[in-house]
């Protein structure tokens, strides 16, 4: 897989010191023009990310994990799918970053350095569930337009960082805030600066709530650079895409925020079932908030093999947005009975949850493992596909692996 990536005029003048020789020739250079000593056509060097991983997309960078590659409790940097709409920012200037609170509900605009953030609020650590909103899309039929998620683009790490109410709490926010926005530095696809790939945000109340952060640290190290160094938010529960990354400027809204992929069908699903393929009007689409439940099989991967009359132990993560996922289930018949797993309570709110079985087989022959969560609320997964919708997004169908006893 090869790519040509671009930098800026400004940073042709390092080009000798990275490459440990002079660049002849190099003031006739195009601006924009990477060497090809210096492009890196390996997305798992490139990311440090493990090699199972299945890139879907170079321009941008979207990566997810496999099912076997999620069995860590927290998940390992190695494993955290990477979801861009946008080019990563070229340059980070870290002593002169910025956080700016701006917007309509805002008492005044207010600036923090990097070193403010974190010496003058407290800071904490969570884990937190973070899932595309178009995970499992590729198996929408009509097929739905965008990247062809099956079921990796999930993960649980451990962030660390200030509760955006601190923050915004020291800013002062008027009675009539809504919404918050966010602003980050990567680039438009374009390369057009008036452009934002994408400028998504959440309700005010999802902002206060304890667990969403600005966060510094993921798994105990500076975020990587793909996964938004130095600083991003984290709204554990919610589509992954409201945890904008490369966070530059938040925007307090009296208004549900407008910005890119905020409108039309983008992150949205119908605020009523409608038939396959049918189209809908933008009005007739809600914003996805919570992320419904859902579970995975993290081991055997499937298509295990197993002697018959040996226990096969099975175990996974399940999570359900904002609730707690009370049951799992596991079944070994299509779906016609169902046996109880063991499930862990989460560390903390808005963290997978880790369940367990064993299964005894009562046959040779070919078998399906299906795993069903149930929420707090008493929802269960669907055992297929859910309803339709033109984005392909919340598809929460039962995980299933298969299974051989010989």
């Amino acid at each position: 897989m090869k790519r040509r990536s671009f930098v800026a005029k400004s940073s042709l003048g390092s080009l000798a010191i990275l490459l440990g020789v002079d660049v002849v020739y190099n003031t006739l250079m195009p601006e924009g023009y990477t060497p090809l000593a210096l492009e890196e056509s390996d997305p798992f060097k490139l990311f440090n990310k493990n090699k199972e991983m299945v890139v879907l997309n170079d321009k941008p960078w979207n990566i997810e994990a496999q099912a076997h590659l999620l069995d860590d409790k927290v998940t390992p940097n190695s494993s955290i799918f990477v979801r861009n709409n946008g080019l990563m920012p070229e340059h980070i200037d870290l002593e002169n970053w910025t956080l700016t609170i701006d917007g309509e509900s805002v008492k005044k605009e207010k600036t923090y350095s990097l070193s403010e953030l974190k010496s003058k609020f407290k800071q904490y650590t969570y884990q937190l569930t973070l899932e595309c909103g178009g995970n499992g899309r590729s198996e929408f039929d009509p097929p739905a337009k965008g990247n062809q998620w099956t079921i990796g683009a999930v993960y649980c790490a451990n962030w660390t960082g200030i509760r955006l109410r601190d923050v915004l709490e020291d800013v002062g926010i008027k009675d009539d805030a809504v919404y918050f926005g966010y602003h980050g530095a990567d680039l438009h696809l374009s390369r057009d600066p008036k452009k934002e790939s994408i400028s998504r945000g959440a309700p005010l109340s999802k902002a206060m709530q304890d667990e969403t952060i600005l966060a510094f640290k993921m798994n105990g190290e500076a975020i990587p650079m793909v996964h938004g160094y130095p600083l991003r938010i984290i709204a554990g529960g919610w589509p992954a895409s409201v945890s904008g990354k490369w966070l530059q400027r938040l925007s307090i809204r009296n208004i549900v925020h407008d910005g890119a992929k905020m409108t039309g069908t983008a992150y949205r699903v119908p605020c009523k079932p409608v038939a396959p393929g049918e189209k809908v009007a933008d009005e007739d689409m809600c914003i996805i908030e919570s992320m419904p439940v859902k579970s995975l099989i993290t081991y055997p991967k499937t298509g295990a093999i197993l002697s018959k009359g040996k226990a096969l132990h099975i175990r996974g993560h399940a999570w359900a947005g904002e609730l707690e996922v009370s049951k799992m289930e596991y079944s070994i018949d299509f779906g016609a009975t169902w046996s109880t797993c063991t499930i862990e309570k989460p560390v903390n709110r808005l963290a997978w949850q880790h369940f367990s079985a064993e299964i005894s087989f009562p046959q040779e022959g070919y078998y399906e493992v299906w795993a069903r969560a149930t929420d707090s609320n008493g929802v269960s997964q669907p055992m297929l596909l859910p309803g339709w919708n033109p984005k392909g997004y919340l598809n929460n169908s039962c995980h299933r692996i298969a299974v051989k006893i010989a």
